[in-house]
């Protein structure tokens, strides 16, 4: 099957992005369908069949094993089917695929063998009465709510094992937040109690199986069988038959290009799956003693709320509703962000000014701001999903300016910078509030935090998304272990957290 080509913007890649779809090369589906069908399953069924990848592996596989196979699936979208027979499957190949909405209209099963790549559309993008069913469901299921910030690919993940027979097996590729999100404890003790974690697959960047896309992609193996406190873990390093042999072969005699190790259960859910094993000591300091995140303002529409200072004058916006705030990484040339590098982007056209209204009536606000904010309502921003959920729509989060901000996700290095235009932050950063004020604290602790010894620790708490690139969420990054030796050097003393105070 050829590479699936990937738009770079436009229409395109927001239709990839609403529908989630994805496609999974085919060393990484025979790998995963190797080893559902190697336990004697008689069928597959995917219940995502999109281009028809699995269905595809599920042949050669069968070959290769010398058994028969049925191809079972469900696929919400009809077209994706017409792109399944376009890559080689015929009418009989999908004879039995249903065209229903796995999640909220299952087929009956169990089955025993369940492949998928489930369509990953993130939380955001998912209508408000889906996100209503999908609360119900995780209730109903594994008995607890999951934070809303979990993502459609984990409620299939959910409705699959529900559907899995005694004895059956699962492997779904998924994005690394499966089992590293906020919403993942839970999730995770549920499947801890009645699932059994059989591999779990990472992949280094040179064998990325969605190259050219931001995410970390891992291959959970699970199987309906008693839970059992270790699993092997594997680093993929290179594309190719070596992990398909692999699971073929029972899980034995990896071959070169293949790293696997065994690992506990518990610990390698505290580290976190995408990241190698970590003996973690009490007496290492973590950030969560000095500092406190929090992620920077969600407008929900960066285009209307975030302006220029050129349009904040055209659109006559009184000064009392603009703070100055900074959007991308990029913005930010190196580990400061200064009054001076503000002018610069100003200069430049870049937006350094967000709008920032509170709740009070619309005709409590000046003629101006009325009058921008029924463009806006012109435009059907109330009805966007997160503007939609504030009350009322135009109301803006509000952050105090913090010390250090935190650039998270991008092209560039990921590292800290110092706040000193105290300006606050979009999305695109992480906001670091020191727990003392004090400028003294404040300057140790940046001494501290730029440190190469504790940028270098970000590997152990975030999620690598290869060329430079990586992602740390934020109760992820109050765990970041910091430099013992340059705490010490800096004479830095951690404040009483929180938790401490209330216990004492």
């Amino acid at each position: 099957m050829p590479q699936q080509r990937l738009p770079r913007a436009g229409v395109a890649r927001e239709g990839l992005r609403e529908k989630g779809q994805f496609w999974t090369p085919d060393w990484v589906a025979e790998a995963m369908v190797g080893y559902v069908l190697s336990a004697g399953s008689d069928h597959v069924f995917d219940p995502a069949v999109g281009a028809g990848a699995f269905f595809r592996a599920a042949k050669v596989i069968s070959r290769r094993l010398g058994l028969p196979v049925r191809l079972l699936g469900t696929e919400v979208f009809p077209d994706a089917l017409t792109e399944a027979r376009e890559q080689g499957l015929s009418e009989a190949d999908l004879a039995n695929v249903c065209i229903t909405d796995f999640i909220l209209n299952p087929p009956a099963g169990p089955f025993s063998g369940i492949v998928a790549n489930p369509p990953y559309i993130r939380h955001h993008r998912l209508p408000a009465t889906l996100k209503g069913h999908l609360k119900v469901l995780a209730k109903q299921v594994i008995g607890e709510p999951l934070d809303g910030r979990a993502g459609l690919h984990i409620f299939f993940l959910i409705r699959a094992l529900e559907r899995l027979a005694p004895g059956g097996r699962l492997a779904f590729i998924m994005p690394a937040d499966t089992s590293e999100g906020v919403f993942a404890p839970a999730l995770w003790r549920w499947i801890a109690r009645h699932y059994r974690l059989d591999a779990v697959v990472t992949f280094e960047h040179d064998a990325s199986p969605f190259p050219g896309v931001d995410t970390n992609a891992l291959v959970y193996m699970l199987s309906k069988n008693s839970p059992q406190p270790s699993f092997p873990w594997v680093r993929c390093r290179v594309r190719g038959n070596a992990l398909t042999d692999w699971t073929i072969g029972g899980f034995k005699n990896p071959e070169h290009g293949l790293t696997v190790l065994p690992r506990a259960l518990d610990e390698a859910l505290s580290t976190g799956l995408s990241r190698s094993p970590a003996s973690r000591s009490t007496d290492i300091p973590l950030l969560n003693s000095y500092a406190t995140v929090l992620r920077g303002i969600a407008t929900g529409a960066n285009e209307f709320f975030f302006l220029t200072r050129k349009r904040a004058l055209e659109l006559e916006i009184p000064s009392e509703f603009l703070i100055q705030a900074i959007g991308r990484t990029r913005d930010v040339s190196g580990d400061t962000i200064s009054e001076d590098r503000l002018r610069e982007l100003d200069g430049s056209g870049r937006p350094t000014l967000l709008l920032s209204l509170d709740s009070r009536a619309l005709d409590g606000f000046p003629a101006t701001v009325r009058e921008y904010l029924r463009q806006g309502e012109a435009i059907g921003l109330p009805s966007r999903t997160l503007i939609a959920s504030r009350r009322p729509w135009y109301k803006m989060e509000t952050r105090l300016a913090p010390s250090y901000l935190f650039a998270y996700l991008g092209r560039r290095r990921a590292r800290f910078v110092r706040n000193i235009a105290g300006i606050v932050p979009l999305t695109g950063f992480l906001c670091v509030y020191p727990r003392k004020t004090e400028p003294d604290y404040v300057e140790k602790l940046w001494h501290v935090l730029s440190h190469p010894d504790t940028v270098a620790n970000l590997s152990l708490v975030g999620k690598s998304y290869g060329g430079g690139a990586i992602k740390v969420e934020p109760r992820a990054l109050e765990r970041l272990p910091l430099a013992p030796h340059v705490i010490a050097e800096v004479g830095l003393e951690a404040p009483a957290t929180d938790e401490q105070l209330a216990a004492f």
